[in-house]
């Protein structure tokens, strides 16, 4: 069937970013067949062989890479991106060698989406071994194909997946002296199924410098761009912050290997943004956080591995089924929320009554031995917005307030229900954590006890550790911290958390990890508990 385009968000021209760094390499073995969903169109095409094409230089080239994203038993999104208007295509295949690949011809690549496009190669086997081929074809020319690799979920063995976010915050970008972002290169090592990226992932409020002088006299050096060097403002800066990240070649294999499931928080628009806020920032000439949000959410999906129509909203919330074992349940507490106050109120969103009616409905639909909730912020640490509340928890004890009756009604729901095995993930604090929530210990007795598990920062300033809120009863069972505020990732604070689930016993085994990928804890947890 022909593809059917999206109309775009905004009229707003493009600004193609230069290409950089070499290809990411192949992983592992890879199998194929596929409808698409591709770029911001629907559409399928299947044809046996590649065709050769002329060389020279007007052939296209693809300029940062690949990316997989949002998988499924069957298949995952494939991204990429071209320097100039041209098809995207995509081969998949089940032998490294692409003896026996497939085609899938994908959307256009044009300036309307900043060559941006996705195809969802669909229809495979559960459990396969995935090899993805990308061009870009103009024409009679074709670009030099860009490789990737993944496995699709599977009943019948472990489901082993990643958590982090903050990338290339608080002034520290891609630094050349220690290889760029050198904690992909070790998540990639773990060899996950895929990666929760739990928001801020890049900071279009963060511009960087050639030269960062640390406290104690050590130079950070980064790689800098025209887009990185003020606030982003325009669709085009907000694109070039996707852009930089793909510039480090760590990231760009380990997005080519590794199927992300991507969410937002503040960075990607402005510091602990609401919508209908006035910006009182100097460095700001567009002041309305409701058009930065606009273009910020226009240029997240062009650049990320992510389908809009997918989306419940066509924006960030949705449910991703990854086998018996696993669903995912990303969150947005973002564009819903009331504006930060003290949170004493008796009841502001932060999800939104919709919202928090879907995650209570599908939680209770699943199936899934585990169900993790993905969250881009702790529920039950105090994170402050200068006086008033910037996450859920208001620092108080008592009946819950501000915030806090919202995740409370889900919470309850879900305790009525007879729901057990969630899990919630999140990052956005800058340190990793591990904390037990239990009615013995809150304010809010009617809920089954839970985790709540967090890991972060990928690649910035680390911080913390956050006040805890005694409302839904935390305790807090292990932490690490660095032992100042804005601690650069050359003294290591730098965390992901891992979690592996056993396919005969269903237990789930929570591993936090440190920068280089050694285990600085872990817990398991046993099927039908908290």
């Amino acid at each position: 069937m022909a593809p059917t385009p999206e109309s775009p968000d905004t009229p707003e021209p493009s600004q193609p970013a230069p290409p950089s760094g070499r290809d990411a390499p192949s992983r592992r073995s890879v199998l194929g067949r596929g409808a698409l969903l591709g770029g911001t169109a629907l559409g399928a095409s299947l044809v046996g062989g590649a065709p050769a094409f002329a060389q020279g230089k007007n052939r296209p080239k693809l300029t940062h890479g690949i990316q997989l994203g949002d998988p499924r038993p069957d298949g995952a999104v494939v991204w990429a991106r071209a320097d100039r208007p041209a098809r995207m295509v995509v081969e998949v295949a089940t032998r490294p060698d692409f003896s026996d690949a497939e085609e899938v011809r994908g959307p256009m690549l044009t300036p309307a989406s900043d060559g941006t496009g996705r195809v969802r190669v669909d229809g495979l086997e559960p459990g396969s071994e995935v090899h993805v081929r990308v061009r870009a074809e103009s024409g009679r020319y074709s670009s030099e194909p860009v490789t990737g690799s993944c496995r699709t979920p599977r009943g019948g063995r472990p489901v082993r997946f990643l958590w982090s976010g903050d990338v290339a915050g608080q002034g520290y970008g891609i630094n050349p002296d220690i290889g760029g972002m050198p904690i992909f290169a070790a998540m990639a090592d773990r060899d996950p199924d895929f990666f929760l990226h739990r928001g801020d992932a890049c900071y279009a409020d963060g511009p960087l410098e050639e030269r960062v002088e640390l406290p104690d006299g050590r130079i950070w050096r980064n790689v800098t761009t025209e887009a990185k060097s003020k606030v982003a403002e325009t669709l085009a800066e907000f694109r070039g912050q996707y852009a930089y990240n793909m510039l480090d070649d760590n990231l760009r294999a380990f997005a080519a290997r590794v199927p992300q499931i991507v969410q937002w928080d503040d960075h990607e628009v402005t510091n602990n943004w609401y919508p209908g806020e006035i910006l009182e920032d100097d460095r700001y000439t567009e002041t309305s956080v409701d058009r930065l949000a606009a273009r910020a959410h226009r240029a997240f999906h062009e650049w990320q591995p992510i389908v809009r129509r997918e989306a419940v909203d066509g924006r960030i919330y949705r449910r991703l089924s990854l086998g018996p074992d696993v669903d995912v349940f990303v969150i947005d507490m973002r564009p819903y929320r009331a504006a930060n106050s003290d949170g004493t109120a008796p009841d502001e969103p932060i999800l939104g009554r919709r919202q928090a009616d879907w995650l209570l409905r599908e939680v209770k639909r699943s199936k899934a031995a585990w169900k993790v909730i993905a969250a881009d912020m702790p529920i039950g640490l105090v994170v402050p917005d200068g006086d008033a509340i910037e996450a859920v928890a208001n620092g108080r004890p008592g009946a819950p307030a501000g915030r806090e009756p919202e995740i409370d009604r889900v919470l309850n729901g879900l305790h009525r229900a007879g729901v057990t095995g969630t899990v919630w993930v999140t990052a956005d604090v800058h340190y990793t954590a591990a904390h037990h929530y239990s009615p013995d210990r809150a304010s809010s007795s009617e809920f089954t006890p839970f985790w709540e598990f967090v890991s972060g920062p990928l690649h910035a300033g680390a911080f913390g550790p956050n006040e805890l809120d005694p409302t839904f009863g935390p305790e807090e069972v292990f932490v690490q911290a660095p032992p100042a505020p804005n601690t650069s990732p050359l003294d290591g604070f730098q965390h992901f958390g891992e979690v592996e689930v056993d396919p005969e016993s269903k237990a789930m085994t929570v591993y936090l990890r440190d920068a280089n990928g050694d285990e600085l804890w872990s817990t398991q947890l046993e099927p039908g508990s908290a």
